[in-house]
């Protein structure tokens, strides 16, 4: 398994208590220990084999509906990567505005960057985005993970311990123009900075947290404080001066053994002043949640499109549009809401189940997310956040009073080993008493794309063409 597939590995037991107890209390210095979440809690092992097929005894059950004659069948696709931002919180704004860990589960992010529980109408449009083509939509879902400790797979492989940062630029908004060359030099450094450090933690036994502190982390934080005190006045002299950017210069180190270890500084203060609301920053602490557990998997790919209707025409999108897709309570909820979004590469207009797939060999997992496409238009949200935008029927056509609007299909296809798949050892991320069950897969949009974006999007859906960005 390789490090890019994601960085976060959380373990079923803890190590260095009293040791790490002692080094907190004479030094002031934070250790904080993986956990599988607080006691008393009944925790999901991952999902139950049962909930694993193989795709290719699924029989078909894709069926698109027959076009109409005035059918739009352009699509629009929008590039915004596949979260290189390490983007995750277990936060919903649409679900559950202002409530951190509402989800109880870590979301996966792509396009705005400030996503988070305290999320705005107007916080998005301030801040920035990972889509090429500048939209400030966002666009989440909840991330999916392998973990080799699951009864009946073998431990993975060790990987190295590594320093981790939290993301500067990803903080930083609207840099002025005058200050771009200066603070895209400061931000090298800080990537300078940190391949130093590991550099300097091969040389060190991670399992000694005074050694870690000393040797790489503080020194480390020192630098990373000036850098972005550098940030900040460079900014500062040309515009409006970033705030909370120092509670940035701590660092992590995590090891990547069975046992996981990760030890960090105290969130030492440089500034007096209260955290930006809506930064969208993954703490650490959040990430660790009860019954979710393995190695991050970040998407191979990540393709977003928007696509036409086989009745007619579509319209714009309103500025501000709220969608869900799936239902992440599928156990408490029923079936109503819930989608079937699973199925292997080379199956997609074939099979779509609410199983893990196994695939066959040469073919990779894939989730497919068809968002509702007929809006109300006039409501951007509702009580259910469901009620303003509802799915066509099995022709294609938007119920009485409704017009569509462009599709949203999220698709997002992994590499995920075959034994892994065998074995039942990757799962979706998932409220606890979900137990894993794929058929809680879920997605979030809020669209904030500018207006001459989505005039684009319409444009080329209705006139058949098939646009990229």
């Amino acid at each position: 398994m390789t490090r890019n597939q994601g960085r976060h590995r959380f373990s079923r037991r803890t190590k260095l208590t009293a040791g790490v107890a002692g080094l907190v209390l004479t030094t002031g210095l934070a250790v904080a220990i993986s956990t599988t979440g607080d006691q008393g809690t009944a925790q999901a092992d991952g999902a139950d084999k049962s909930l694993f097929v193989d795709i290719t005894k699924q029989g078909r059950n894709v069926k698109a509906p027959r076009p109409e004659d005035d059918a739009t069948t352009g699509t629009f696709t929008v590039d915004c990567g596949r979260n290189e931002n390490g983007h995750f919180n277990p936060d919903n704004f649409i679900a559950q505005p202002g409530v951190r860990n509402g989800a109880q589960h870590l979301h996966d992010y792509v396009g705005n960057v400030s996503t988070d529980a305290d999320s705005t109408d107007e916080s998005l449009l301030e801040a920035d985005t990972t889509c090429k083509n500048g939209d400030k939509s966002t666009y989440f879902w909840p991330v999916v993970r392998i973990d080799r400790e699951n009864e009946g797979g073998e431990p993975g492989q060790p990987a190295d311990a590594e320093v981790e940062c939290p993301d500067v630029k990803r903080k930083l908004r609207d840099v002025p123009r005058q200050a771009r060359a200066e603070v895209d030099r400061e931000l090298k450094a800080l990537k300078d900075q940190v391949a130093e450090a590991n550099a300097k933690l091969q040389n060190v036994n991670v399992d000694d947290p005074d050694a870690v502190n000393n040797t790489v982390l503080k020194p480390l934080r020192d630098k990373r404080s000036a850098t972005i005190g550098r940030i900040v006045e460079a900014i500062d002299r040309v515009g409006r001066r970033p705030r909370g950017l120092q509670r940035l210069a701590p660092c992590t180190v995590k090891d990547g053994d069975t046992e996981d270890v990760k030890v960090a500084e105290a969130q030492k203060e440089a500034e007096a002043d209260a955290p930006e609301k809506g930064d969208g920053k993954s703490r650490s602490d959040e990430n660790e949640l009860p019954g979710n557990e393995g190695e991050i998997q970040r998407p191979e790919v990540v393709d977003i499109t928007f696509r036409g209707s086989p009745t007619g025409e579509v319209t714009p999108m309103p500025r501000f549009l709220r969608v869900l897709y799936g239902d992440a309570k599928v156990s408490t909820n029923g079936p109503r809401n819930a989608r079937d979004s699973w199925t292997c590469t080379g199956f997609e207009d074939k099979v779509l189940i609410n199983k893990y797939p196994i695939c066959p060999q040469g073919s990779k997992v894939k989730r497919i997310h068809d968002f509702a496409s007929c809006w109300d238009g006039t409501n951007t949200d509702s009580a259910n956040h469901r009620d303003h935008i509802v799915y066509a029927d099995r022709n294609g056509k938007c119920p009485r009073g409704f017009k569509a609007v462009p599709q949203l299909r999220i698709s997002l296809t992994y590499d995920i080993p075959r034994d892994v798949q065998q074995n039942g050892q990757y799962a979706v991320d998932a409220f606890p008493e979900e137990k894993h069950n794929p058929f809680s897969d879920h997605d979030d949009f809020a669209n904030v794309m500018p207006d001459e974006i989505m005039q684009r999007v319409v444009n080329c859906i209705n006139t058949g063409k098939r646009c990229r960005e």
